[in-house]
């Protein structure tokens, strides 16, 4: 099979049906295990909202997602639990990964799961 360009995709990306575009974008997720679901992304109201922010937060790990190895392996990262330790706290979904954090360290744990592929909530 001869290598596509950049160009031969746009190509065909320009000439495709919007049917056609949502099978392809279903046979991508599909394939490599992935959700086309844009992120979202929550703005602060302003200077008060983050004056009001608390100082200390609890992340809660809220769902998995469908790629648990990679959770654990956040987990395990993230609170230094073995692997059995981590998978145990990851199968009791929801559960707290740390409490009493700053709300910095708060907002780099769920940065970690969300990459990860897991639904998180910072209380």
């Amino acid at each position: 099979m001869a290598k596509l360009t950049h160009e031969d995709i746009l190509a065909y990306l320009e000439e495709a049906t919007i049917l056609e575009l949502n099978d392809l974008v279903k046979a991508i997720e599909e394939k490599f295990d992935v959700t086309a679901a844009a992120p979202v992304a929550v703005a602060a109201a302003g200077a008060d909202a983050a004056d009001a922010a608390p100082a200390e937060v609890t992340v809660t790990l809220t769902d998995v997602g469908g790629t648990k190895v990679a959770v654990i392996k956040a987990v395990r990262e993230i609170t230094g639990l073995g692997l059995v330790d981590a998978k145990g706290l990851v199968d009791k979904v929801p559960a707290v990964i740390k409490e009493n954090v700053s709300a910095d360290e708060g907002k780099e744990i769920k940065e970690k799961l969300e990459a990860a592929g897991a639904t998180v909530e910072v209380k």
